[in-house]
């Protein structure tokens, strides 16, 4: 049962729970017959200051002002549960939300829950990667929540909210907000708080995309350059994008398209592609291999030679992509 539900039932109990101490100790106190210890309690209890039943003993007092102060806390804590429901409990389920984010770590946020932040979220949720959004204007907060998404409605350009979003223990940033300013100063915080994030952010003017490179983005998008391209590319050679578009073959399995690094321990280090044979062993078929340590990608060969952190480029379904992950030395694979 949540916080929020259990405690009408807790605050009954405690107003329950005062009127019948105060009963009795009136009665064993004062000696009073129970309707006036009865009374006597409801009247001090509801701070309505109404004058005594009978004379009250020095005991009786001291009871008195304990019941007072009880009833004093009872009150203030029904008038704070009374606001925080008028608010539609939005305190305490953000204070759980932000409970949430805390403990995340290798997620990825998006800035800007424009057509392209929403666009972009989906396709990570899609993927099973961990988001959190960070959305400007609160009005969107209720289309964030009804989308079960974790978010933090605030500038992403303070340090403070991008803080809040957990962006020292994020893997990834995702910049979308429609205003280049605004990017180009999003990019440079998140930089600053964390070197090792990879940012991704939206370019609306091509102009800037050397700007938000030296600001740190290590890739710059322009949605509506690639929105032409794709439609270019629609005319050109429509099987080809249908194929990556619906990305599923005939009989219904999914394929995907991801990049798997090699770690230092692998059994494929040092070993070639024909060696190897990762197509028998896993399904999985090697489109490119990209070297860090050169810089290039290359087509991959039979007498190709697997290293530490190359970077495999790699065609295939969910289980034969986590086949090849366990030969990569990675673990579990997050698709």
């Amino acid at each position: 049962m949540p916080v929020v539900s259990r405690r009408p039932v807790l605050i009954i109990t405690m107003a329950l729970t005062l009127l019948v101490v105060g009963t009795a100790g009136y009665v064993f106190i004062e000696g009073w017959p129970l309707l006036d210890a009865f009374y006597m309690t409801l009247v001090t209890i509801s701070t309505v200051g109404f004058s005594e039943v009978r004379p009250l003993t020095l005991h009786g007092r001291l009871f008195t002002s304990g019941l007072i102060i009880a009833s004093i806390f009872l009150i203030v804590y029904g008038v704070e549960f009374i606001i925080s429901a008028r608010l539609g409990g939005q305190y305490f389920r953000r204070r759980q939300m932000m409970r949430q984010v805390s403990k995340m770590k290798d997620h990825v946020i998006v800035c800007g829950y424009g057509r392209v932040g929403e666009s972009a979220v989906l396709s990570l949720r899609s993927s099973e990667r961990k988001v959190v959004v960070i959305e400007k204007e609160p009005e969107k907060a209720a289309d964030l929540a009804s989308a079960g998404l974790l978010f933090v409605v605030g500038d992403a350009t303070r340090d403070e909210i991008l803080q809040q979003a957990g962006v020292e223990r994020a893997w990834g940033l995702i910049v979308s907000t429609g205003n280049d300013s605004v990017n180009l100063f999003v990019v440079l915080s998140a930089r600053a708080l964390n070197h090792e994030l990879y940012i991704v952010s939206r370019s609306v003017d091509a102009e800037n995309d050397r700007k938000m490179r030296l600001a740190g983005a290590n890739r710059v998008v322009s949605p509506y350059q690639i929105g032409g391209q794709h439609m270019a590319n629609i005319m050109i050679r429509p099987h080809v994008t249908d194929f990556f578009d619906v990305v599923t073959l005939d009989g219904g399995i999914e394929l995907w398209i991801e990049e798997v690094v090699i770690h230092k321990g692998s059994v494929l280090v040092g070993k070639t592609v024909g060696e190897v044979d990762v197509r028998r062993q896993t399904g999985v078929t090697i489109i490119a291999i990209y070297h860090p340590d050169e810089g290039r990608a290359t087509m991959p060969r039979a007498r190709t030679e697997l290293r530490v952190g190359d970077e495999m480029i790699v065609l295939g379904t969910r289980q034969q992509l986590a086949a090849l992950q366990e030969l990569t030395g990675a673990g579990e694979m997050t698709l």
